[in-house]
């Protein structure tokens, strides 16, 4: 039996959401694992949750301009500059609690799906108080500097690129696995659609177009739903709000505007049987997302990326042909009727889907931590 701290920062909801894939998978390991998920801002004061999720979300939501030169700046500073040596000095004084947790689980490994602790607990190994493999998955489709973490034991990239880059930052090639970005086993198993359309009062043979907003429920769908709404065709809605209550409001009034056509929800656990329904997915291109979207194999557009990466995982995505873009409603309701329209265009970016699909990803990542446990038990027993 190997013991595995999985730490995610609820920072956004994919950190957490690439944690929890880790944890599914682990109940089902056949070699015998037992997986604890901490949130890494459980731990810490108030102050510092508001600082590392409640900023990030106000800042995203209001402020994109101000995040995209804070990520751009982050990206290119010197990991010597003041600024970052005040970073780190701030994240040591705030995670003493957190320490002591990890101490407590006495873990075979951890994996760290969120920079923050990756890069506390390398200072704990840099001065000897902890001597845990610990191990990092990137939860994009590129790399910041903020991921390239001294002194892990291996590293997890999303894609052949982002490993190329790690190896180009100075991490050790032998320490690099593709692995892609973990994601809960049920995207990972066949649904049949007829059945899935049928839970939610959707007729399986109209063309279906699903909407997302991500976890936190940020855009403008109401919006975006009523001009699709407006366009004619014989195509039935669904828009997911997340945990966003006035945006679900607004969508449902919009739902009784226009019956048959707009299936409105929030937050909801089983996404897959939603997606199984669509034949084109409306998303904000975070990690996790794009990535549920690609195990499904179903093509997307892309719409209001957070700066940073999540205009970076759209680059991706574009440059692989299974993606377009829409830069605002206008844009969005002429990629709509493009792919609606084209049958065999959609069908290609569908084909292209295939190659880049990592459904079993959490499987691979544990598989890799537990094949480095047992040979490193072997050793000891030698």
């Amino acid at each position: 039996m190997f013991k595995i701290v999985i730490l995610s920062v609820s920072a956004g909801a994919g950190h957490v959401r690439a944690a929890d894939a880790l944890c599914a998978y682990a109940a089902q390991h056949p070699g015998g694992v037992e997986a604890v998920h901490l949130d890494v801002l459980d731990f810490v004061p108030a102050s510092f949750r508001a600082l590392y999720s409640d900023l990030y979300l106000k800042l995203v939501s209001h402020q994109p301009a101000l995040w995209s030169y804070l990520y751009r700046k982050s990206e290119h500073a010197s990991p010597r500059s003041l600024a970052e040596r005040i970073r780190r000095a701030v994240e040591r004084l705030n995670c003493r609690a957190l320490k002591a947790e990890i101490a407590r689980h006495n873990a075979d490994a951890i994996i760290c799906t969120h920079f923050l602790p990756a890069e506390l607990l390398s200072r704990e190994h840099r001065v000897g108080q902890l001597s845990t493999p610990v191990w990092v998955q990137v939860t994009d489709f590129d790399l910041h500097r903020m991921w390239v973490v001294p002194g892990m034991q291996g590293y997890f990239a999303a894609n052949d690129e982002v490993a190329w880059r790690m190896a180009g930052r100075g991490i050790a090639p032998d320490s690099i696995h593709v692995s892609g970005i973990p994601i809960m086993p049920a995207f990972g198993r066949p649904l049949d659609r007829e059945t899935c359309a049928k839970e939610y009062g959707l007729d399986p043979k109209r063309t279906t177009l699903l909407m997302m907003s991500g976890g936190a429920g940020i855009g403008a769908l109401d919006v975006m739903a009523e001009r699709l709404l407006k366009m004619d065709g014989d195509f039935q809605l669904i828009a997911l709000a997340g945990r966003n209550e006035a945006m679900l409001r607004a969508l449902r009034a919009l739902g009784h505007a226009h019956p048959g056509r707009l299936v409105a929800s929030g937050f909801t656990s089983s996404v897959e049987r939603l997606m199984a329904c669509a034949d084109l997915i409306i998303t904000k291109p975070g990690g996790l997302t794009t990535s549920e979207c690609l195990a499904m194999q179903v093509p997307m557009i892309l719409n209001s990326p957070i700066p940073g990466q999540e205009e970076r995982n759209a680059d991706f995505l574009l440059e692989q042909g299974v993606a377009l873009k829409a830069v605002d409603s206008v844009a969005l309701e002429y990629r709509v009727r493009m792919l609606t329209g084209d049958a065999a265009q959609l069908g290609a970016m569908r084909q292209r889907i295939a190659p880049l699909a990592r459904p079993d990803a959490a499987r691979t990542v544990l598989d890799t931590v537990i094949d480095s446990l047992r040979r490193s038990r072997a050793r000891e027993a030698a």
